[in-house]
């Protein structure tokens, strides 16, 4: 990498460190919105996953892939969370996971577009993340620490998950687009 741009990578994010990079569950935090009744958003978090991030010496060399765990699926409300894992959602029993990887790291305008591909329900497309890098630090054990948020939205007919519950007058009983945040908090690896 050249000077200019590792200068230019070290300014866009003060304490950039190159390496591998895992998320720190117990920090970090992956969850989905989605509408429900046509009024209200109905939230829900994932509980076990496995995220690591490669940051290159030239962020745009950087990578992640994950691997959530479905069953881990969380919403507050036990029969509703039932309910997601049937074969009416993200039938679990046969799609036990869902994993991202990425494909590309390029920057915008106000952060980072990471490029890749969302599998769930069997079915893979392509999914842009856009990702703010929050800091690099060291914490108070000796170790080094990062912080991104990302977000995305997805419409879940395009996964293979096209139960529509019609609602009187119109409308429908859960949305179609379904918005993912996370929050990583990863711990560089030695």
């Amino acid at each position: 990498m050249s000077d200019q741009l590792s200068n230019l990578a070290h300014e866009l994010i003060p304490g950039y460190l190159p390496g591998t990079w895992t998320a720190d569950p117990a920090h970090s935090e992956i969850a989905f919105s989605a509408r429900h009744l046509m009024v209200t958003k109905v939230r829900g978090w994932f509980t076990t996953y496995d995220v690591t991030i490669v940051t290159g010496e030239d962020p745009r060399d950087s990578s992640v892939t994950a691997t959530i765990d479905l069953g881990s699926l969380e919403t507050g409300y036990e029969p509703r969370d039932n309910h997601l894992r049937t074969a009416d959602y993200l039938e679990v029993e046969k799609y036990p996971t869902m994993t991202y990887r990425s494909t590309a790291v390029r920057a915008a305008d106000d952060g980072w577009i990471i490029d890749g591909e969302l599998t769930v329900h069997g079915v893979t497309r392509p999914v842009p993340l856009a990702v703010e890098v929050n800091g690099f630090t060291a914490d108070p054990f000796g170790g080094q620490r990062a912080g991104f948020s990302a977000t995305a939205q997805i419409n879940r007919r395009d996964f293979g998950m096209t139960n529509t519950i019609p609602m009187d007058g119109g409308g429908v009983v859960v949305g179609d687009k379904v918005s993912i945040t996370l929050e990583i908090q990863a711990v560089l690896q030695k």
